[in-house]
């Protein structure tokens, strides 16, 4: 008998909440029509999907027609980026530890005339306000910056930073990916123009996205998939109608079940931090206070982290973001807040989720601690 798989990679993606599928099924069976259509049963499966946008504009804060919907975050973040009304301003402001999808979306401007600054991190992983102040100028289109950060857990002053970017007329395009569904985000409180997350992450199917378009900031967005000029010619194509009920519905359970789910899973990451940290040589990478409490990044000095993970086979952990962690490059985002590369490449994220347990953590710290006197050896 196979030993029982424990999943310690919920950065990555998460596994679906069971009222979540319950919720979709009957969107492929039973009201599988097009939202678009006209009949009366095409208007009907238009009213879930307007019931899953209020649910989705109730977590975040903004209003229901200000959310596009795309097939994640990565799509979100193209159409943002590249969808943005460049004519009168070509500055893109950025940060070193952003996410690839941001990262590359950027070079590609880049290399189309725009002009790119990056801005790096501390070795804390935050952001000093004083040097993206400095980066941002009146040619400034948008400056991107994450709320939290997929490898880390690192959490941004977004709220500061919106003001850095407004001060200068620029929009602010803040990936939420990591941070909707596990604490509190308001679009309107915090001075977000543009917010791209995933369904995926917090407990909702893979494939499903939006992205928040502030109406008062009165953004252009030039649509990057054409067709059917559907939602108001920002993104053709037929709606995936159990994909936004799925978002939806994973928004209604978070609103409700965050705030415990964060102070037991707060719990969990602890003991594990206690174990692991208590290894020779580990320490945290980057902010211990600001920091999402789902994540721990840990280097092991002397560990071969690919090695590592290889032989942990039925504990799913990982050296980095799900997009670029099948290379063996060191991560960027562990580069760019100062480590070396043997230092990164002895790296471990631990990102954990509503379903994990006590003996989950138990069992992963045993055999952590066996593989590394292994390894070293």
């Amino acid at each position: 008998m196979s030993p029982e798989k424990i999943y310690l990679d919920n950065n990555a993606t998460t596994r679906m909440d069971d009222r979540v599928l319950q919720a979709i099924i009957p969107f492929f069976t039973m009201y599988y029509e097009n939202a678009g259509s006209s009949h009366l049963s095409g208007i009907t499966v238009q009213e879930h999907v307007e019931e899953a946008v209020w649910n989705i504009a109730e977590l975040t804060g903004g209003k229901p027609e200000e959310y596009i919907f795309t097939s994640g975050a990565t799509e979100a973040i193209n159409l943002t980026i590249s969808g943005l009304d460049h004519s009168k301003r070509k500055h893109i402001v950025t940060v070193s530890t952003e996410h690839k999808a941001v990262l590359d979306t950027c070079r590609n401007l880049e290399s189309n005339g725009y002009t790119l600054s990056m801005v790096n991190v501390e070795e804390s992983g935050l952001v000093n306000p004083e040097i993206l102040r400095e980066a941002v100028t009146d040619e400034t289109l948008v400056v991107c910056v994450m709320l939290v950060n997929n490898e880390t857990g690192i959490i941004q002053d977004i709220q500061q930073i919106s003001s850095i970017a407004h001060e200068k007329g620029a929009f602010l395009l803040c990936d939420a990916t990591q941070a909707v569904g596990k604490i509190p985000v308001d679009v309107s409180a915090l001075g977000i123009d543009l917010m791209p997350f995933s369904a995926h992450k917090f407990y909702g199917p893979k494939g499903s996205g939006a992205l928040y378009v502030s109406r008062d900031a009165k953004i252009k967005l030039h649509p990057q998939i054409l067709g059917g000029g559907q939602q108001k010619n920002r993104r053709s194509g037929t709606l995936n109608v159990p994909g936004i009920i799925g978002l939806g519905k994973a928004c209604e359970i978070a609103k409700l079940e965050m705030e415990a789910d964060a102070a037991r899973i707060s719990e969990l990451r602890d003991m594990l931090e206690k174990e692991l940290l208590s290894i020779d040589g580990a320490f945290i990478n980057g902010s211990h206070e600001h920091r999402l409490y789902t994540t721990s990044n840990i280097c092991f000095p002397g560990v071969n982290a690919e090695q590592m993970i290889m032989r942990l086979q039925h504990i799913s952990v990982s050296n980095g973001s799900a997009c670029s962690s099948i290379t063996s490059r060191p991560s960027h985002v562990l580069k760019a807040m100062g480590l070396n590369d043997e230092e990164a490449l002895s790296s471990i994220r631990f990102s954990l989720g509503k379903f994990n347990t006590a003996s989950d953590i138990r069992q992963a710290s045993v055999k952590v601690r066996e593989l590394i006197e292994k390894l070293r050896a």
